[in-house]
């Protein structure tokens, strides 16, 4: 038998904080993949090391962009365990007041 871990309207917002989450992650994510210049200026690009060579800076972007592309993609894959784990909850406490 399984337990309730959070009542109706947690899980009723774990939802839709989850699907919201999922959404703009994955979409961000697509962003960083194919490298829009609008999120430049979020890579985490290292003042310090002085990108001595065009390539080297282009080689750091590249890289930046591939990594900040997949760190979103996971975070969303957080967003489905989280909206896995919220709807079945909510679907225990709507199993639980209906039979009641």
């Amino acid at each position: 038998m399984a337990c309730k871990i959070c009542g109706p309207k947690l899980s009723l917002c774990g939802l839709i904080l989850s699907v919201w989450g999922i959404i703009q992650l994955t979409l961000m994510g697509v962003f960083y993949y194919i490298e829009a210049v609008a999120l430049l200026e979020d890579l985490p690009l290292e003042e310090e090391s002085g990108h001595h060579t065009v390539d080297a800076f282009i080689h750091a972007v590249e890289v930046g962009y591939q990594r900040n592309s997949y760190n979103c993609w996971i975070a969303a894959l957080l967003y489905v365990i989280t909206l896995v784990i919220s709807g079945h909850q909510f679907w225990m406490n709507n199993r639980s007041s209906v039979s009641m």
